[in-house]
This record gives structure tokens, sequence and C-alpha cells, in this order.
């Protein structure tokens, strides 16, 4: 990928959302804030959620855009964000929302990334301890390889 797609500013440990909505926009935001994506991208990200949901299971979520929102994206980027308390998504819990923004295809490549990392329980616990962006950057550090 021709950028990093995650960086320690791209990262916030202790998310303020208490409900899904907020929870995408402020994953939004960060894409927004580090010049990923155009502010639009935020609401085509809530479109996606009302079309089929993001919850991908073991407490994380990846909302992203819809496939129209491509051209909503600058470069390809990626946000992490926990919460210290459970989000209902959709009657499932959630405590780490990872938004994405894939410039053509690459999103798939970001995607299956995270699944693997992500992929057992015990990884997202231990991603959920981390009390700084250093260790979940260390955690991720397979999605910028």
């Amino acid at each position: 990928m021709s950028t990093e797609i995650l960086k320690e500013s791209n990262i916030n440990v202790a998310g303020k959302a208490t409900t899904k909505e907020e929870a995408i926009r402020e994953a939004g935001q960060i894409l927004v804030d580090k010049g990923y994506v155009e502010e639009v991208y935020i609401e085509k990200m809530l479109e996606r959620e009302q079309l089929t949901s993001t919850f991908m299971g073991n407490m994380l979520a990846i909302p992203h855009g819809t496939e129209d929102a491509k051209e909503n994206v600058k470069s390809s980027g990626i946000s992490v964000t926990l919460y210290p308390q459970a989000i209902n998504w959709d009657g499932n819990d959630v405590r780490l929302v990872i938004g994405i923004a894939g410039k053509g295809n690459e999103h798939l490549e970001i995607l299956s990334k995270i699944a693997i990392a992500c992929s057992e329980e015990e990884n997202v616990r231990t991603l959920l301890n981390a009390s700084s962006a250093q260790e979940v950057l260390a955690f991720f550090s397979e999605v910028n390889s």
C-alpha cells in the first residue's frame, strides 16, 4: 500500500461513544481529521450500516462506507477506537471499532488482515487491555506490512 494506513494518531484507546451511531461517527471523524476521506464519508458509513451490520463477532465492528463512497476516499486508512464499556451493536456487545477507508479495492486487503488479527477472542481481549496507542499499533503491525 502506498501510505501507512494505521498510525498512532489514528488510534483512540478511550472512546466516548455510547451508541452505535456515535461510534461510527467517532471512527469516521478520525478518518476525516487525518485526511483519508472527505467529511461526507461518515454519512456513507452510516448508510452502509443501514444496509448490513458491520458487527464481525468478538466484540468487533468494522464500519466502512458504501460502494459509491469510494469517490470520497483520498487514501486508504483505518481508525481504531477502544471502548471501556460495551456498545449495543444490533444486540451484540462491541468494544473495538475499526473504521476503514479503502482506495480502489485496497480495503479488501485491509479487512482481511484485520479479520485474521481479530479472529481469536483472546487476541481481541489482549487488544482491549491496551492502555496506549503504541500498544495498539504494535498489535496491528501486520496491517501495515
